[in-house]
Order: structure tokens, then C-alpha cells, then sequence
């Protein structure tokens, strides 16, 4: 049994939400197909699947946005038929949404406390002093900290929005606390924040449903797990049965063997030469040189510099010194567009934001950056257009119903796809990758691990950037890592460890050193 996990108890063993042979359909799609779930009180209970699987109208249920069109649900024991938003917060179930749903021109203060603001008595007038009060004390009791008050939610980071999303359900005393992929965002030192939380509110009797594609978060976190496949939980399990490899292969239905697919590349000639580049604030001498073939690795913590260069690379930010050659040619990306024509690409960490154009298709978004190679004295070659798509989806395996269906229709693993799709088209040659698989199912990881060896095979150079030291270490070559500006280490990948990888980026390894 994982060290968080513990046993039920009196207090602890009684089921408070439970789903019996739940059923739900849109029009002719079938979203659950008789799923069954228990959660016991003061626990973690995981809930995992693909994307599709059911996971997400499985909590719309839960929450009264959807009714089932089948089955029960009982909250504490008593069963409902129909819930509402409002009768969830009278029952003490409260959401953390992955996409902060927060009003973004509201203070801290004002976000705390929508819809349940204090007055002063017998006036209806609101009683701020109380409510900044209320709101500090918990800041400071559960996460140690004070955020200004008055300052904009559009201002704060990813992590403070979350920080201020938990304190407005933890003013209610929740009994339920629902938790919507909330790492998708954050780095490794927000993230332990927030799994020391975690066990606090259990601990305290409150009970968690924890939704995740992170596996290893599941494992090391929750006592309980129960996988969605379908539209059906295929499996229930305690955490001491259910190590990460079998979640998985139930997740899948299959063996998924290596997680990381082995690829057989003879490494070409230095397709991208990066010598000296400097940006005062962000980081200092960074030299490295990409081969033809070559999956690359770079990582590091939040503000260690990883990320600015992977963005000066594509012109997003503006290098003050050193230089950056593409083959034999020195090339100064000013701008996205000059790195385009350079032949570099970038698929971005937001892709709902940057990547893809959501209410764009499959088709427009795919040759976007292609519209040249496309157009003919101002009207576009649609056989073309069709032919080139169409084979690129089928290269891909992009699951959509179509190269007209819209892209937010599409998983995030099929977006991610897409998003990968459009620079492929251009046949672009080096492919800078930013958290290529935050959101992104099991399933959907395999194939885009595979598409980037795919992308190696072809003779491109291909950098990603993670977080996520497994991956990093499963399917790269070799691995830069960056500590407060400075790229301090290269590691071939195949012979270090995460942990290795995660001790030079924190800064706990002996003999940090410099690189170039």
C-alpha cells in the first residue's frame, strides 16, 4: 500500500457517492453504458480512463449540469433523481475545474466569495472586513501564504488561480472535494503543494475524487482507484493492487509493454547549433547543437531559463547575444514568422490557446501555416488541400470524423495531433516540442511518443521540453538540464534516472557544473 494510503475504518469505510449502472446518452452517442462507482468517506479515490472514457460525464453528472438517462446516485445514502448545482453545494460537494472557472476582472476577494458573500447584519450592505478576514485565514492556514486582496484574478498565476479556486470551496466546510487533471498546469514544486493538501483534507475527513492522466500522481496519492473504459468502470481497486503498469493496461485493454516506443536512428549531421545565447534575466551561455535524427531533452524548474530558450528559438522572445545556425546558415528568428521560414516549428504547451484554432477544422488548421503551398492567383487548390490532409490524418491516426469536423470536437490527444499535423505539412526540420502530452491520455501518449520518433526517422531534429522526467528520460537521446539560467548538465539518456534528472534540476546533486 502506497505510503498515503489508508485503511477504512469506521469513520472512514462508509460509502458517500455512489453510482449504480449509471447510464447517459447524447443523441446517438453513448457516453456511460451502466457504470458503477463507490467512494468511500475520508478518502482519495482516483478515477482514470482515456479521453472519451466517461470520466467527464461521470462528474457533470455529479455536479447537476446532466441527467442520467439510467442507473442511480446517492449522495450520503440517500438516493437522488436529480441533482442540482445548487442542492450539490447544500450537500457539501464542491469542483476544482482543470480550466479555473474564475472571473477574471474580479479580485481575490470578490472570486472568494461569489454567491455567498457576508453582510453586515440586519443591512444589505457586504461586510468586506469579514470576508478578507475569512479568506486570509484560510490562505494562511492551508497554503502559508497571502495574496494581495484586491489584485485581479487575470493577474495571478496558474497556481495562485488554483490556490484561490480550493479556498472558495474550502469556506463551505466541503464534505466532497472533486479535483478536475489539477496538475495539468503546474510545475513539480506547485504540484507537491497541493498533493500535501490533499492528504491534510483527507486527514481531515474530507473525501477526494482525483481525476488524473498523471498515473504515477494516482499511484503515490489515492488509496482507492476505479478505471473507465467505454463508458464502463472495468475496474475497482484498492492502490496497493493496482500499481501504475496494470492501470494502464486496463486503461487501454491491452499490455502496453514499453511505454516508450524504441526507435533505431543513425544520428546525421548537426541540424540546429545554438553557441552563447544570452538573455539578461532569463538565462546566460547556452550552447548546444541538435542532430538530424536526434530527440533532444531540455528540462529544468520553473524560472531555471528551459523555457525562454525553447521561445527565443522560435522567435517568441529576443536573444541579446550569441548565435543560432540551422545547418551552415546563421539564421536571428526576430519572429515566429522569420523561424517559419527557417524551417523551425513550435507546438505549444496551450494548445487550445496557441497550438490549434478550435472552431477551425481539421482541414483549415492543418495547412494554415501552409496556405501558399496551397493557393493559386488568390483561390485555394481543394483537391490539394484534401488529398494532403487526408493522408496526413491517416499518417497520424487523428481520430475525428472527418477532415471538416471542427478541432474542438477532437480529444486532447487528437488536438495535440493536429497541432503536430500543420507543421508536417510544411515540412518543417526541427520541431520544438513544449509539454507535448500535459492533458493528454495514456493512449494518446504512446502515439504521440511514437510520432516524434517517426519525426527523428524522417531526419528531423526534434527538442522537447517536460516536466514529466519519465518521458524525458523514455524518449530522448539526451537531456539538457537548466538550473536558474544556466544549462548545467547533459545526460545521455539512457544512462541516468529521474531521480538523477530530478536532483540536478532542484539543485540537491553534487558537482553542478556549467555546459559549453
Amino acid at each position: 500500500m502506497s505510503a498515503s494510503a489508508v485503511a477504512p475504518t469506521a469513520e472512514t469505510g462508509d460509502i458517500i457517492i455512489r453510482f449504480d449502472r449509471v447510464v447517459k446518452r447524447f443523441g446517438g452517442a453513448q457516453a456511460l453504458a451502466g457504470t458503477s462507482l463507490a467512494v468511500r468517506r475520508g478518502t482519495v479515490h482516483g478515477l482514470v480512463g482515456q479521453n472519451g472514457a466517461g470520466k467527464s460525464t461521470l462528474i457533470k453528472l455529479l455536479a447537476g449540469f446532466h441527467l442520467p438517462d439510467g442507473g442511480s446516485i446517492e449522495v450520503d445514502g440517500k438516493p437522488y433523481e436529480r441533482l442540482t448545482p445548487h442542492l450539490c453545494d447544500e450537500l457539501g460537494i464542491h469542483f476544482i475545474h482543470q480550466d479555473r472557472l474564475l472571473v477574471p476582472t474580479f479580485t481575490v476577494g470578490e472570486a472568494l466569495f461569489l454567491g455567498h458573500e457576508k453582510r453586515i447584519a440586519r443591512t444589505p450592505f457586504l461586510n468586506r472586513r469579514a470576508m478578507q478576514k475569512r479568506a486570509e485565514e484560510l490562505l494562511a492556514n492551508y497554503f502559508g501564504i497571502n495574496l494581495p486582496r484586491n489584485a485581479l484574478i487575470s493577474q495571478l498565476s496558474t497556481a495562485e488561480r488554483q490556490i484561490v479556486q480550493i479556498t472558495r470551496a474550502l469556506l463551505h466546510k466541503p464534505k466532497v472535494l472533486v479535483f478536475d487533471e489539477p496538475t495539468a498546469a503546474l510545475v513539480r514544486r506547485e504540484a507537491d503543494i497541493l498533493f500535501r493538501l490533499i492528504r491534510r483534507l483527507r486527514d481531515e475527513g474530507v473525501t477526494i475524487i482525483y481525476i488524473s492522466h498523471y498515473l504515477n500522481e494516482i499511484e503515490d496519492l489515492c488509496d482507492h482507484v476505479t478505471v473507465l473504459r467505454n463508458g464502463l468502470s472495468v475496474a475497482s481497486l484498492p492502490i496497493s493492487e493496482a500499481p501504475a503498469t496494470t492501470i494502464a493496461g486496463l486503461m487501454i485493454e491491452r499490455d502496453i509493454g514499453e511505454m516508450f516506443p524504441k526507435r533505431k536512428v543513425e544520428l546525421g549531421d548537426a541540424i540546429l547549433d545554438v553557441r552563447g545565447l544570452s538573455a539578461p534575466g532569463r538565462f546566460d551561455n547556452v550552447s548546444f547543437t541538435l542532430r538530424r535524427g536526434e530527440v533532444l531533452g531540455i528540462t529544468g524548474l520553473l524560472g531555471s531559463g528551459a523555457k525562454d530558450v525553447l521561445r527565443s528559438l522560435f522567435g517568441l522572445q529576443r536573444a541579446a547575444d550569441g548565435t543560432i545556425e540551422t545547418g551552415r546558415r546563421t539564421i536571428d528568428p526576430k519572429s515566429p514568422s522569420a523561424a517559419v521560414e527557417s524551417h523551425i516549428a513550435l507546438v505549444p504547451e496551450d494548445r487550445r490557446g496557441n497550438g490549434v484554432s478550435l472552431d477551425l477544422s481539421v482541414t483549415e488548421n492543418i495547412t494554415l501555416p501552409s496556405l501558399s503551398h496551397y493557393s493559386r492567383f488568390g483561390f485555394l487548390k481543394l483537391a490539394g488541400e484534401r488529398r494532403d490532409t487526408d493522408d496526413l490524418i491517416r499518417r497520424l491516426q487523428i481520430k475525428t470524423a472527418g477532415g471538416n469536423a471542427l478541432v474542438r470536437t477532437l480529444s486532447g490527444g487528437n488536438q495535440q495531433k493536429v497541432a503536430i499535423a500543420k507543421w508536417l505539412s510544411r515540412h518543417s526540420e526541427v520541431y520544438l516540442l513544449d509539454e507535448p502530452t500535459v492533458g493528454v491520455d495514456i493512449g494518446s501518449k504512446v502515439e504521440i511518443y511514437t510520432l516524434i520518433g517517426e519525426l527523428a526517422a524522417r531526419g528531423a531534429g526534434v527538442i522537447v521540453l517536460s516536466s514529466d522526467l519519465p518521458e524525458l528520460v523514455g524518449i530522448t537521446d539526451r537531456i539538457l538540464v537548466f538550473f536558474r539560467g544556466r544549462l548545467i548538465r547533459e545526460l545521455a539518456s539512457a544512462e541516468t534516472t529521474t531521480d538523477e534528472v530530478l536532483a540536478i534540476s532542484t539543485g540537491a546533486s553534487e558537482g553542478l557544473h556549467h555546459v559549453g
